[in-house]
């Protein structure tokens, strides 16, 4: 399936465009849902927390 053929999810905003599940036509992800994470033992800021339902869009 390509992106240009998912629908955008309304309740989610994205804007990393490098993601395959990113809309290309509004900065929106078409997954029904996503998984935050992190990569820290004790996350205190915004940059400690992941998206895991990143997929590199090739």
């Amino acid at each position: 399936m390509q992106m240009d053929n998912r629908k955008a999810n309304p309740s989610i905003d994205c804007t990393i465009t490098h993601c395959a599940n990113h809309c290309t036509s509004e900065n929106k992800c078409s997954l029904d849902r996503i998984l935050i994470g992190t990569h820290e033992a004790n996350p205190t800021v915004d940059q400690c927390t992941d998206c895991k339902s990143f997929r590199l869009k090739k």
